[in-house]
């Protein structure tokens, strides 16, 4: 593939759409081995991680109302509840418009993972995986992995300051090493893993089952303890339900090369 400044855009046709849809642009990231917070094999060892694209920003507010507008079975007014909670998409002012409490280039809260999931699907994409995003949110804008500097974990620690009732940024903060935006600081991410995070301390291996191996009472195995930001992402992830929605939950997808 090209390198990895190389940015590739492309113009998606939502799935059963009659017109093209916004265009998403999307950068290739190398992969390779990566030391996460959460062992691969709930030990000591790093992911392996192939290289994949990344959606260089979180989807907003006009680029799901075109999703909606194509897909109308994903409306606040029309999708199944077994699919989305009763917070889902309220911040609109109707089931097919935007109003003042959601710009057009805010990035789309309230949305459920079966929601963000369907869309990405419809660019012909998925969510990224729990080790892909936070391979990709390590990155700064010099390095493919800042988390030893403690000013990069200092900016990361600040968003949670920020009052939760302020105003949602606009998408398009500074590019990463990759050129990715708005990783960190803006809005909390699903992935698409998000349930296989949390695991019960009793029988974790007998499964066999391919999932992140993380649990409470044995959270000493956790790597990178001092980065606290990352941990609180797994926590919150890990406490929800794949029709969800909440007030700082957003998504961005991703492809295989």
């Amino acid at each position: 593939m090209g390198s990895i400044g190389m940015r590739w855009v492309w113009l998606i046709i939502g799935i059963g759409a009659t017109t093209a849809s916004l265009a998403a642009e999307y950068v290739p990231l190398p992969g390779g081995s990566f030391a996460s917070v959460l062992a691969a094999d709930n030990k000591s060892a790093p992911a392996q991680i192939k290289p994949f694209h990344l959606r260089t920003e979180p989807v907003t507010n006009a680029e799901f109302l075109a999703f909606v507008t194509a897909h109308p079975q994903w409306a606040r007014d029309r999708v199944a509840t077994v699919f989305a909670d009763k917070q889902y998409l309220s911040q609109w002012a109707s089931a097919d418009a935007l109003g003042p409490d959601a710009l057009p280039r805010q990035p789309v809260i309230r949305v459920s993972w079966f929601a963000a999931q369907a869309f990405c699907e419809s660019e012909q994409a998925r969510l990224p995986t729990w080790y892909e995003w936070e391979y990709a949110a390590a990155a700064d804008t010099h390095r493919a992995d800042a988390r030893s500097d403690p000013a990069w974990r200092n900016r990361v620690l600040d968003w949670y300051g920020r009052p939760s009732g302020t105003a949602l940024p606009l998408v398009g903060g500074e590019a990463d090493v990759h050129g990715v935006r708005d990783l960190n600081g803006l809005v909390w991410e699903w992935v698409d893993d998000f349930n296989a995070l949390l695991v019960s301390g009793d029988g974790r291996e007998q499964d066999g089952a391919d999932k992140v191996r993380f649990c409470g009472a044995g959270a000493a195995n956790m790597q990178q303890k001092e980065n606290y930001a990352t941990l609180m992402r797994v926590a919150m992830l890990s406490a929800l339900k794949a029709s969800d929605t909440t007030n700082n939950m957003g998504f961005r997808c991703a492809r295989p090369e």
